[in-house]
């Protein structure tokens, strides 16, 4: 973040050790973010502070942009959550509604960002950059996902535009992770369209040696799961012929596929498209639950 964008700063939280314990040392924040910081998540054993993260009015209105950075210092572990969706209302003209956030995680440090779904109103247009320094021996979880809309107002997929950047870099600027998501409107197939009723997709990033476990996990239910699907039910060529061959060809609810990145694998990528948004809330429960020892509490529980 350069000069001028850290004067427009509209959040910055500085996380460090004190006594022994992970402790916010400095919390600002500014409309139209605000930041919530419970004394104590789960049992007290467990050393991490866990922020939430809220906007007024409960959304990103056209043209907003926010702008944050967290600093967590060496041996502390952060978590950075949502109360519920963010909500990106519709655009006026051609303005975007912005969100930027960079952080620093330091040495043997965990930062867990787990929010809930970004959901664009009709016209919206939204734009979010994230950008994580870490070093090689930092521990990231990111989840970061949108589903199609307001679907008791009828929008599906009826936003103009998001696009969603996520960067990594280990010391010295070294690029380790680089990834955009852009979903725009064409002018020849609908992205209603070309989403084929999916109506979620999410990504969620698994870094570093505090994670191995969770990570090996994620690996083999995610494979065994696409396995299965793929495989499908066995047809049998009798009169069942016609239900099985329906069950086959149904849309499973959820899709994943699953990557290693970074140097010898330390951090996987997972995708995922979902036909419902509690499906993936499921997903994210189940593959991260082992979090809850490092947390106190178990992500998205």
């Amino acid at each position: 973040m350069n000069k001028e964008e850290g004067e427009m700063e509209t959040g910055k939280i500085v996380i460090e050790k004190v006594r022994g314990k992970s402790t916010v040392t400095k919390s600002f924040s500014k409309y139209p973010l605000k930041f919530i910081i419970p004394r104590k998540v789960g049992p007290s054993r467990v050393d991490a502070v866990w922020i939430y993260a809220l906007t007024y009015g409960g959304g990103i209105v056209s043209g907003d942009a926010i702008s944050c950075k967290l600093e967590i210092g060496d041996g502390c572990t952060a978590v950075l959550t949502t109360q519920s969706s963010t909500k990106v209302y519709k655009s006026l003209g051609s303005k975007c509604s912005e969100q930027y956030l960079e952080a620093e995680i330091g040495s043997d440090s965990m930062l867990v960002l787990i929010p809930d779904p970004v959901t664009c109103f009709s016209t919206a247009r939204y734009f979010q950059k994230q950008v994580f320094r870490v070093h090689s021996d930092s521990n990231l979880v990111l989840v970061d996902w949108i589903t199609s809309g307001r679907h008791e107002s009828g929008e599906k997929w009826d936003f103009t535009l998001y696009k969603s950047t996520n960067n990594i870099f280990l010391e010295g600027d070294q690029p380790l992770f680089l990834d955009t998501v852009l979903l725009e409107q064409g002018s020849i197939v609908p992205l209603a369209e070309r989403m084929q009723d999916y109506q979620v997709i999410a990504m969620v990033v698994l870094l570093g040696p505090m994670l191995r476990h969770i990570q090996g996990q994620v690996q083999e239910d995610v494979k065994r799961m696409m396995a299965e699907q793929l495989q499908g039910s066995p047809v049998r060529w009798d009169r069942q012929i016609t239900s099985n061959t329906r069950d086959f060809a149904k849309k499973p609810s959820l899709i994943a596929s699953c990557s290693a990145f970074g140097h010898k694998g330390g951090g996987i990528i997972v995708r995922i498209a979902s036909l419902t948004t509690e499906s993936v809330y499921q997903f994210l429960k189940h593959q991260l639950a082992g979090l809850e020892a490092l947390l106190g509490v178990s992500p998205y529980s």
